[in-house]
């Protein structure tokens, strides 16, 4: 571990001068108490008077490989000593490379990467690149899904987080969720729409299955609840999809390069999508990178076209070096192997907090991708805190995260879902020591809970 140097003074003005300059997401400004980071390393980072924090988080469910991984720091530099930045018509080594193994690691025939700086830019080029590929217009997406700020990718996005940007983009259809633990159409199993099929050929029953281009979906729902879909829901989708000539893409944003204890979350159900959008996991957030990843029959069908999309910073050298260095250590160090590892040691050890507290309603999860549903009442499911909850509403999960921030654990929340999201490298020992404050923190929801 890296030492820990404080400087007290420092910390005040860095969290001085970002509650006055700077204008955080998703956050009431006044109401905003950041920490001041001072440093990092593997599963842990701290602040300016030295407190260590175990990062069960992730930070946002990006940092899958861990604060400063060597290997992927070194490529930084290296690239930035030979070349920090040129233009998308150029062909880089950096660039190039990182295509290959993109293709080399996704599933099927997965093949040709549109480079952009996250998941939302992503997510709009493969919205484009459907409408123009099948010529359709309409594109079904889910309520509990998040596929990015930007216009179109706040359109796709179905939580209460895209009200705000209203009306949107035109052609964007809902479907509901595989959402087992409490379906959003009050079904018990087997449910026609947690089972993904039926549902979706009733909704192309209304809208003309001749007008949608795409369905867009993620593979696992990252913070509307870590959502899992049961085993059939997909293959499901994929059948639906073929059989009236629409694509399917998978946003892979949270859920692709090892978070599932597999490459891509696909792979847990033997699917290819048409495209695979990936961001987050493919560097770890070390500079600001994602993919538009196209099977082989698109592919070969844009090579003779104009394609009407492109980004300044497409395909970044720097991004793409530690891109480069992600996949290479991923493969050096079996990191995706480690998550589906420690997937196994979430599930046993998250099960017996379950036991043990009344206001866990629900464990549900893959490898390093796991969801708590606190509720008030087992036998009702009514959640912990109200759906949207902000304020005075949102108090009980605010004061469990206070409560595990207090104690050195750094969680995610989302309205009622504790997310436990760690780097993919934890070790069996650091989820003990997690575990462990999660489970006195959790003492605080007990005190809601019937």
């Amino acid at each position: 571990m890296a030492t820990i140097e404080t400087n007290t003074e420092l910390g005040r003005q860095v969290k001085a001068d970002a509650k006055q300059y700077v204008l955080h997401s998703w956050s009431v400004q006044d109401a905003l108490d950041p920490i001041a980071v001072a440093g990092g390393e593997g599963r842990y980072f701290w602040d300016y008077d030295g407190k260590r924090y175990l990062d069960f988080a992730s930070q946002l469910v990006n940092v899958s490989i861990g604060h400063q991984h060597p290997k992927i720091v070194a490529a930084i530099k290296e690239q930035a000593e030979k070349l920090c930045t040129i233009g998308p018509p150029m062909a880089t080594e950096a660039r190039s490379t990182l295509a290959r193994l993109l293709a080399e690691v996704t599933p099927g025939d997965l093949q040709m990467s549109f480079f952009t700086n996250g998941g939302a830019e992503a997510n709009e080029n493969a919205v484009k690149l459907a409408r123009w590929y099948t010529g359709r217009h309409k594109i079904i997406a889910r309520y509990r899904s998040y596929h990015g700020a930007t216009a179109g990718a706040i359109t796709l996005t179905g939580d209460p987080r895209r009200w705000p940007a209203e009306p949107g983009i035109p052609g964007v259809v809902r479907m509901l969720d595989p959402y087992t633990y409490r379906c959003p159409a009050g079904h018990p199993d087997p449910c026609p729409v947690c089972t993904g099929a039926p549902h979706l050929e009733e909704i192309l029953q209304y809208e003309g299955a001749h007008t949608v281009a795409a369905v867009i979906l993620e593979t696992v729902v990252g913070t509307n609840g870590i959502i899992v879909p049961p085993d059939g829901y997909l293959q499901g989708i994929r059948e639906v999809c073929d059989r009236h000539g629409i694509l399917l893409i998978a946003d892979e944003v949270m859920a692709g390069f090892g978070r599932t204890g597999k490459w891509f979350g696909v792979e847990n159900w033997n699917v290819v999508p048409d495209i695979l959008t990936v961001a987050k996991g493919i560097n770890s957030g070390y500079v600001p990178l994602g993919a538009m990843i196209v099977r082989k029959p698109i592919a070969d069908w844009v090579r003779d076209k104009y394609f009407a999309g492109g980004l300044t910073y497409s395909g970044h050298p720097l991004a793409c070096a530690s891109g480069v260095a992600s996949i290479e250590a991923f493969k050096e160090e079996g990191i995706v192997e480690n998550s589906a590892e420690m997937g196994d040691v979430f599930a046993e050890k998250l099960r017996e907090l379950q036991e043990k507290h009344p206001s866990i309603g629900d464990v549900r999860g893959l490898g390093c991708f796991w969801g708590l549903e606190l509720v008030k009442n087992r036998e009702t499911r009514e959640p912990l805190v109200p759906f949207n909850a902000v304020g005075e509403d949102f108090a009980p999960m605010a004061r469990v995260s206070k409560a595990a921030l207090e104690r050195g654990l750094y969680l995610m929340t989302h309205w009622n879902v504790i997310m436990v999201c760690p780097p993919l490298t934890i070790t069996r020992e650091e989820i003990d020591e997690g575990i462990g404050i999660l489970d006195e923190a959790l003492s605080i929801a007990d005190e809601h809970a019937a």
